[in-house]
């Protein structure tokens, strides 16, 4: 594994991987989309921006994909659409996006002879835990349309491994966190919103519990799981076992942030009823067993180090916004 194309790229857990993956003296390519501004996204001010090759294309197009495989040995592909309420809005964009795009992924690597493959997959495809914690033997349940795509994405990737004998691994994460995160996640939403001078923060259901993960363990786990031989056509949890809930983050950031806000129910940022997935924890034994890793970032560690990330970059969140 020499050279390393990484499809969304320029994005939030993309752009960390690419710079870990050069840190780590790989010759890595990022894939993203195209836009008219020739913008890197998150490489575009990063220090190892000389470092990188950048292919802008559409994940959904296969000839795009395709020349940007050719030259490489390895692909981690990370691209998709992930917002979870936008899938309501347009669902078939999220199977064109996550369905269509990890086919052209695999059917491009199968015609390269790419002979490391790395599927992205989420935690949300398991739906409400139904026993805890979750292994990857717990029932796929597809509670949204995000969920469902993903699904399908995940055993298309699987039975390219069983029918072409392709070298496929698929990375489960659970709740990822850290710098450069959209503020449509939970995290960074609360801190815009401590950081603002309103006196509230608006937020939807604050029952749900996640199991989060910091941004760097998980590029160290995709990588630890893309040397391993015995995963190789398997699924692989990425978490670290643990849960808290939307209202004990609010209460954390308060407390380190050292500000006291009212807290407002929104029914606009609830899941639509029966899509909210109420309960994740993961079962992390696998990877503990398969490779040598281990989370190295601890919950309220990550928190500080985000919120310090948001306070420089303030300008980039916009003020009391809600992104689906």
């Amino acid at each position: 594994m020499k050279n390393i194309l990484v499809t969304g790229g320029t994005g939030f857990i993309g752009s960390h991987l690419v710079e870990y993956l050069i840190k780590k003296n790989f010759s890595v390519t990022a894939f993203d989309r195209y836009n008219s501004n020739n913008s890197w996204g998150w490489l575009e001010n990063s220090k190892f921006k000389k470092d990188v090759k950048v292919i802008l294309g559409d994940i959904r197009d296969y000839d795009s994909v395709n020349k940007a495989l050719k030259g490489n040995d390895s692909v981690f592909h990370l691209a998709a659409l992930i917002g979870i309420p936008y899938s309501y809005v347009s669902p078939l964009a999220y199977i064109k996006t996550n369905v269509e795009g990890t086919y052209n992924v695999l059917e491009a690597s199968k015609n390269n002879n790419i002979n490391n493959i790395i599927i992205t997959s989420t935690s949300e495809t398991y739906g409400s835990a139904q026993f805890v914690p979750i292994s990857e033997k717990h029932p796929l349940v597809a509670q949204s349309p995000y969920a469902a795509s993903k699904i399908g994405a995940d055993q298309l990737a699987l039975s390219y491994h069983k029918s072409f004998n392709q070298n496929i691994k698929i990375v489960r994460p659970f709740n990822t966190f850290g710098p450069r995160q959209s503020a449509r996640a939970v995290i960074p939403t609360i801190i815009s919103q401590l950081l603002n001078p309103k006196k509230y923060v608006k937020l939807g259901n604050i029952r749900p519990t996640r199991d989060y993960v910091f941004v760097e363990d998980l590029c160290e786990a995709f990588l630890k799981i893309s040397k391993s031989k015995s995963l190789i056509g398997q699924v692989t949890n990425v978490g670290c076992n643990s849960e808290v809930s939307i209202k004990d983050i609010f209460l954390l950031l308060q407390k380190e942030l050292k500000t006291k806000k009212t807290l407002k129910i929104i029914s606009s940022r609830k899941r639509i009823s029966g899509s909210e997935v109420e309960r994740l924890v993961c079962d992390n034994k696998k990877l503990l067993k398969k490779t040598n890793w281990k989370p190295k970032t601890k919950f309220k560690q990550g928190l500080k180090i985000t919120i310090d990330w948001m306070k420089k970059n303030k300008k980039i969140f916009k003020e009391l916004e809600y992104n689906i």
